[in-house]
């Protein structure tokens, strides 16, 4: 793996969640659901592609990766926003979810009154 190849899959991957936080600050969560699919998919190729350069530095019996200072510091700076973009999602979607739950469990507790009580209407 060249150290271009590691960045711009990192760039991708940063560009992506850049994308989903967007849809999740804008609760389009269907918009959300496929960027994390194209997410995912973008993440196991870096996973395959370092961890055949790890595969790769073992066998020359190198201890690091071929990065230069810059290239690391730019890794490192990626690296940081895809995790503050991975934070602030979650924030979003769990409180989605929570505002789920609560409608969810409210037209439960409407079922279950309507079932145990009928719908009498005053005539």
């Amino acid at each position: 793996m060249n150290q271009d190849q590691a960045i711009a899959l990192y760039e991708s991957v940063a560009d992506i969640t850049g994308k989903m936080l967007s849809a999740a600050r804008n609760s389009d969560w269907e918009g959300l659901c496929t960027l994390e699919s194209d997410c995912a998919s973008q993440v196991r190729m870096l996973e395959r592609v370092e961890s055949a350069a790890t595969a790769e530095n073992t066998k020359k019996g190198v201890l690091s990766t071929d990065l230069t200072d810059a290239t690391r510091l730019r890794k490192r700076t990626l690296i940081e926003q895809i995790l503050a973009d991975d934070r602030e999602i979650r924030h979003l979607t769990e409180s989605w979810m929570a505002q789920l739950s609560i409608l969810s469990n409210r037209s439960r507790v409407e079922r279950q009154l309507s079932m145990a009580y009928g719908s009498h209407q005053a005539t």
